[in-house]
């Protein structure tokens, strides 16, 4: 009885599919290799994806990243077709695929966790979507030991995942993915696992197989670095919606939204008033960008990398004077917290010189930058 009702609801939704993709569409098919228009989500009252529109170019490294609950997973599995859309349309090499099953996407798929069996050999594993594509045998030994090649790892074709290493397992299933040359291989949060120093050898991993290879990549993560590091562009997600796309110095150096900016690296933000040709700070204090409005609320942010602590006597174009809170060594950086008068901070992020201690906490400081360097966004 279970069976059949499955069965029954299989062929409705099959039916349904067949019923949206035959509606008349009045606009050409795109033409990139992945396009997702007005994509939407829903369970219940909850919306986990708004009107989503993105598009992704053939050998592209697209990023999508977010906190938490900001829709990205939800994204990649309406594209993967692991979830059903509430709204909107999927293109993949210009053929509707909205509703189309899984198997019929020509997508890979690489999750966090690998994915890998058990039970089966490293070529074993590899094999194993040659196999269910029933790839004559000898063609299936070829392409394992081509893919074994690309990976750097042709010398564990025989050993079980078991005795591999997470970043080993992470790249046999990447070979695995990439074996049977999927037009899209999706990522979901794929070095999650990894501690940190290996992640950082997987990012560059990855980046090199890409580059080498020319495959299109859709990726999921929460992780900036990660983002900025590997991606051709960034789509930026927050609350279930898009809120920025661009490449990483785009992103980075010209944040179109608060969030934007707060999320991607560190910021100095501040509320101020545009007045002409200057900005005026809740403290009274005027700062000057190379391009604000002529009037109204902003938002002025500044990053801290951008900002020097003067010495007496040296100007600026911009200058805000404080009281040191705390002086931080990281290492190659230090960082200086400068508390406002009437309220707020600053942090100031500079290399570190050898013996340089910065001035006692407590002391005054001013930081001054450049007025290149003043980001500003409409709105308070």
């Amino acid at each position: 009885m279970v069976g059949q009702e499955q069965g029954a609801r299989d062929r409705a939704v099959q039916q349904l599919a067949a019923e949206l993709d035959a509606l008349p569409r009045s606009e050409t098919p795109p033409r990139a290799k992945l396009s997702v228009r007005d994509l939407r989500k829903t369970y219940g009252p909850v919306t986990a994806l708004e009107a989503a529109s993105l598009d992704l170019a053939e050998g592209e490294f697209l990023t999508l990243l977010g906190p938490s609950g900001s829709g990205k997973t939800t994204l990649l599995m309406l594209i993967a077709g692991l979830a059903q859309p509430s709204g909107g349309e999927i293109w993949i090499d210009g053929k509707l695929a909205t509703y189309a099953p899984p198997n019929k996407r020509d997508i890979g798929v690489v999750f966090q966790n690998y994915a890998l069996f058990p039970h089966l050999t490293i070529a074993e594993n590899i094999a194993f979507p040659l196999r269910m594509r029933r790839m004559p045998a000898a063609r299936i030994q070829q392409e394992v030991a081509r893919v074994l090649d690309v990976v750097q790892l042709p010398h564990v074709a025989g050993r079980l995942p078991r005795e591999l290493s997470g970043g080993q397992q992470q790249r046999i299933a990447l070979a695995r993915c990439i074996v049977y040359g999927p037009s899209i291989i999706l990522m979901d949060e794929p070095l999650g696992a990894l501690d940190r120093k290996l992640r950082d050898q997987m990012q560059m991993e990855i980046k090199r197989l890409h580059d080498r290879l020319g495959i299109t990549i859709l990726y999921v993560t929460h992780d900036q670095d990660e983002a900025l590091t590997m991606s051709d562009r960034i789509c930026l997600m927050n609350g279930g919606r898009i809120e920025q796309i661009g490449t990483p110095h785009g992103l980075y150096f010209r944040p179109a939204t608060r969030f934007a900016a707060d999320f991607l690296g560190e910021s100095n933000i501040m509320a101020a008033r545009a007045e002409g040709d200057v900005l005026r700070l809740a403290s009274g204090a005027a700062i000057r960008a190379e391009a604000a409005p002529a009037a109204g609320d902003v938002t002025v942010v500044v990053r801290p990398e951008n900002l020097r602590l003067l010495a007496p006597g040296e100007t600026a174009e911009n200058v805000l004077e404080g009281t040191l809170r705390d002086f931080v060594f990281v290492g190659g950086v230090s960082r200086s917290f400068i508390s406002l008068p009437g309220g707020g901070e600053l942090v100031v992020k500079q290399l570190t010189r050898r013996g340089d201690q910065g001035p006692a906490p407590g002391a005054p400081v001013r930081a001054g930058w450049d007025a290149a360097h003043t980001i500003v966004l409409r709105g308070s």
